[in-house]
């Protein structure tokens, strides 16, 4: 199974994006570690990114007139930046260089195509004329000769490996419409050259390759939408020349009817490419998208429409796709798990039966539905290929004749009761026989969610409530749900998935946290909410005016802080506001525990805060107060309960919300003495933990001249703190 998770902009590829990207990206490569990229553009610069921070770290240009003509690497062995400009003119940097004209510099004999780093090994340097140098080679003599293989020809591809200890160089070169495949071998010094096989009114657009036990296995995107996989073995014994390399066919580009127009490609694992390019289908728009094909079964797994147009170049490093879309240059999270028959096309696992299958049903007719489960079912069932699914009469070995199939329940989810709908679920997940029930959940949540979409009057909550609760879920793997719960406002199932789903994005997150403060205290007194998180320090016999509970404030001074703000305030403003009173209800309390216990990068949930209406703002940050004063009780500041938030989420929480709507609070009346309360109570906790810390010393001292001997039962022991 593979999916596209999460995804962000890394940075903006117009003059406004502040990286000097407006002419477009020339290429991306691997920076230092796995969370460092190096950018380069269409002119003089490059931009060394932190991805999960979204911020550059370094910028370097060369000077107007000259352009940097291959991307920018580094060279992993001495953490040092390698770049050519003018074709001939090569700079090596490191970070805390700044003007590129004060670094090393080389002018080479020959133009370089491009510069290749390996991880463990020097970068290896390839020229436009087909010759190969490793970096320290070069460097030792820069203006040496470099031969001239392929003066006729034009490189449109290299790469490199590292087969044991040894580098491999592979580069495809055209010439009058015919494609030569080159391997530079460098223990041996031997250029093979070989023919690509040539294709009828077709021609490579992209290449990529890996190696394996001493065979590179090249794969070709050509123009008639269709991957080639050709097979090089090193080992090469043949006194020819040139040999023919031929091709089979690895995948066919298209599914349901439309055809996707690829122009790059990346590979995942054994199993699995990324396409991006443009799905066409008859008489429709075509559009560009990024689509995650499995080609062990020739099933196209997932696809993201990407409406802002692309530039047609894709780089896939480590978990994360990168590519252009509109301005911006975009990431996506994506992963892939080992490929089944079960997880692609629902066939045979085990000499289990399974119908199992991640082609995407909601595009499918029902006619096209039907046919595809029984071409699934004529596998191990081929005395019944005249039946239908839903008159199966005789049963697969080790099947109960009156089993349900996935695709039996597939159709019946879009026209039967809820209640069926739900009864029949239950006796599938129940089937102990199942072989891959993640495989069979991820296929069965999405058609209920589209059906829930379709028809208000069905929705499934209790299935779908036990089947969070029971399985181990993921936004990603139902990403529609929580929006149709949203809808539905469906309280108690936005709370189990804030608490069991690792990857919610953050819109999703501020969308509950939206809800929660603004749904009416009479629906949640009617709504089941799992109060858990709660019960052990809110007493649930509470008021309209808030939850009482006794606060015993660690260094916390009333006399001490009476005076420490101008501020006068009523009696009852100090109640609500000095954390003796929750200013929520047991449930919505118990809703916003979940809130707090999501994970969320505050990059992309700070602006959706900002968005949050200021008397929900404030209304969270009283009752954030009372958690802070709450946790505070005792020395660990740990809340009892079940899944209760931590001191370190109520604070991060609570500096977020500061930080989105800190000036519209300080303005507000109401917020006034929320503030200052928090003030006062901030101010005497950094006082008390000072006070902590000046007798810090002597409590170390204590703990060193602590003796070793046994005492009797009686003992009285002076020790001195100077």
């Amino acid at each position: 199974m593979a999916a596209l998770c999460e995804a962000f902009t890394l940075c903006g590829l117009g003059p406004s994006g502040g990286v000097g990207l407006g002419a477009g990206v020339l290429a991306l490569e691997p920076g230092p570690d796995a969370d460092h990229v190096l950018l380069t553009d269409r002119g003089r610069t490059a931009t060394l990114f932190k991805v999960s921070d979204q911020k550059p770290l370094g910028c370097w240009s060369v000077k107007h007139g000259q352009m940097i003509t291959c991307p920018v690497v580094c060279n992993f062995e001495t953490h040092e930046y390698i770049a050519v400009h003018d074709d001939k003119v090569l700079r090596i940097w490191k970070d805390e260089d700044v003007n590129l004209d004060k670094v090393f510099k080389a002018t080479l004999s020959a133009d370089v195509y491009r510069i290749h780093s390996l991880p463990q090994g020097e970068p290896l340097v390839l020229f436009k004329g087909g010759g190969v140098r490793t970096l320290d080679v070069l460097l030792e003599a820069p203006q040496q000769e470099i031969e001239n293989f392929i003066s006729d020809e034009v490189i449109k591809w290299s790469e490199a490996f590292l087969e044991g200890q040894e580098p491999i160089l592979i580069f495809a070169t055209e010439k009058d419409g015919d494609y030569f495949i080159y391997i530079q071998k460098f223990k041996v010094n031997i250029l093979h050259k070989y023919k690509l096989e040539q294709q009828e009114s077709s021609n490579p657009l992209s290449f990529t390759a890996y190696i394996k036990n001493q065979i590179i296995t090249l794969l070709c995107l050509y123009s008639n939408d269709s991957i080639y996989k050709v097979l090089i073995p090193l080992q090469q014994h043949s006194e020819e020349e040139e040999q023919i390399l031929s091709k089979s066919l690895l995948l066919k580009l298209s599914v349901s009817g439309s055809v996707l127009k690829g122009t790059s490609f990346a590979v995942l694992d054994k199993d699995h490419v990324a396409v991006l390019g443009s799905l066409t289908a008859f008489g429709e728009e075509s559009k560009e998208c990024l689509t995650i094909w499995n080609t062990k079964f020739q099933t196209l797994q997932t696809s993201k429409e990407l409406p802002l147009g692309t530039s047609g170049q894709l780089w896939c490093y480590g978990d994360k796709f990168f590519f252009t879309h509109g301005k911006v240059l975009t990431v996506i999270i994506y992963k892939c798990e080992t490929s089944t028959l079960a997880a692609a096309v629902g066939k045979l696992k085990d000499s289990q039966t399974s119908d199992v299958s991640f082609l995407n049903w909601n595009t499918l007719s029902d006619e096209e539905l039907v046919v595809s489960l029984q071409s699934q079912q004529s596998i191990t069932l081929k005395s019944e290929s005249r039946m239908t699914l839903r008159s199966r009469k005789n049963s697969v070995a080790k099947v109960p004749p009156d089993t349900l199939t996935v695709g039996q329940l597939l159709l019946d989810i879009k026209d039967s009761s809820s209640a069926a709908v739900e009864e029949q679920l239950k006796q599938l997940l129940s089937n102990a026989e199942i072989p891959d029930v993640q495989a069979t959940i991820g296929c069965v949540i999405p058609a209920l969610i589209n059906r829930c979409k379709t028809d208000p009057m069905f929705y499934p909550q209790n299935f779908l409530l036990q089947l969070i609760q029971k399985r181990e879920l993921s936004y990603s793997l139902c990403p529609d749900l929580m929006a149709v719960a949203l809808e539905k406002k469906d309280l108690h199932l936005l709370q189990i998935c804030l608490q069991r789903f690792p990857d919610i994005p953050e819109e999703i997150t501020y969308a509950c946290l939206k809800l929660f403060l603004s749904i009416s205290d009479d629906y949640l007194e009617k709504t089941d909410v799992n109060l858990d998180s709660v019960i052990c320090y809110i007493d649930i016999e509470s008021n309209n005016k808030g939850v009482k509970t006794e606060i015993v404030e660690n260094g916390f001074n009333t006399e001490l802080e009476e005076n420490s703000c101008d501020t006068t305030f009523t009696k009852e403003t100090i109640l609500k506001n000095d954390g003796e009173f929750c200013p929520v209800g047991p449930q919505r309390a118990a809703l916003l525990n979940a809130i707090l216990h999501s994970a969320y990068s505050e990059t992309f949930l700070l602006p959706h805060l900002k968005d949050l209406p200021a008397q929900q703002a404030v209304l969270f940050l009283r009752y954030l107060h009372y958690l802070y004063v709450k946790s505070s009780e005792k020395i660990n500041t740990t809340l009892p309960g079940v899944l209760s938030p931590t001191i370190n989420q109520i604070m991060d929480w609570m500096c977020l919300l500061l930080d989105a709507h800190f000036t519209v609070m300080v303005m507000l009346p109401e917020a006034k003495g929320l503030l200052s309360s928090l003030h006062k109570f901030v101010r005497a906790q950094v006082r008390f933990y000072s006070e902590l810390n000046k007798i810090e010393g002597s409590l170390q001292e204590l703990q060193r001249l602590k003796r070793q001997k046994d005492t009797q039962a009686y003992s009285i022991e002076v020790l001195e703190l100077i």
